[in-house]
């Protein structure tokens, strides 16, 4: 199953901390900003695949951040309103938004509705993440003959090395912490499994970089963890 991150914008703590329960139980992580200006902000921070937007917020309103996504973004938008009035469900979609939700609303028609909205978008060819071939700079991914090269050189990678590179690069810029990664790659909780990684990350970085010690693409983030460097 791909990772997607869904970016989850509302000035209602409580109506964000119960979507993010609801997309945390079907493999989905959630990146939370509380008005546009900082839903701007997190969209040039991470790889975002789907945004909720509710449309009255502080600072700046969910139509005017939709239109401003929608000058150099493709990713699906879902306003949330308590507004049901067909004038501001027109507006929502005139201005690019994908779908529409009323508050109140069934957290699992909501769920239902971002499912279809990702499924939609990966159809449609538009996720980068499901494209069968990712170049970051010399660092090529083949998703289809699972294969890595650098310059066009293949890298003999073990499974478990080719699943963190697969991983971090389909997620190219995103800073994911050692249990993150773990969890991913592994599939189960992280309990003291720092080690783990970590020499898998060193492994990988021999395997990758000309200098493993100053590396090109695999970076760590002090305090925080890895990334792969768009």
């Amino acid at each position: 199953m791909d990772q997607f991150f869904v970016l989850v914008v509302d000035d209602e703590k409580e109506i964000v901390d119960a979507i993010e329960i609801y997309l945390k139980n079907e493999g989905i992580t959630v990146i939370k900003a509380k008005d546009g200006v900082e839903a701007i902000e997190k969209l040039n921070e991470h790889q975002i695949h789907l945004i909720i937007l509710d449309v009255m917020m502080p600072r700046l309103d969910g139509i005017s951040t939709t239109f401003k996504i929608r000058q150099d973004k493709n990713i699906p938008i879902i306003i949330l309103s308590a507004k049901s009035e067909d004038t501001d469900k027109i507006l929502g979609l005139q201005v690019g938004a994908d779908d529409y939700v009323t508050k109140p609303f069934n957290p699992l028609e909501l769920i239902a509705r971002v499912k279809s909205q990702l499924r939609r978008y990966v159809n449609l060819g538009t996720y980068e993440g499901r494209k069968k071939m990712i170049d970051l700079n010399g660092l090529t991914l083949d998703q289809a003959a699972k294969e890595v090269a650098v310059n066009g050189d293949a890298i003999k990678l073990t499974p478990i090395e080719y699943k963190i590179v697969a991983f971090l690069m389909t997620n190219a810029g995103h800073v994911f912490s050692i249990s993150e990664i773990y969890e991913r790659v592994w599939k189960e909780p992280c309990y003291n499994a720092e080690n783990t990684v970590a020499v898998h990350i060193r492994k990988i970085r021999e395997k990758i970089e000309i200098d493993p010690k100053n590396p090109r693409f695999l970076k760590v983030v002090w305090g925080i963890g890895y990334k792969m460097e768009k």
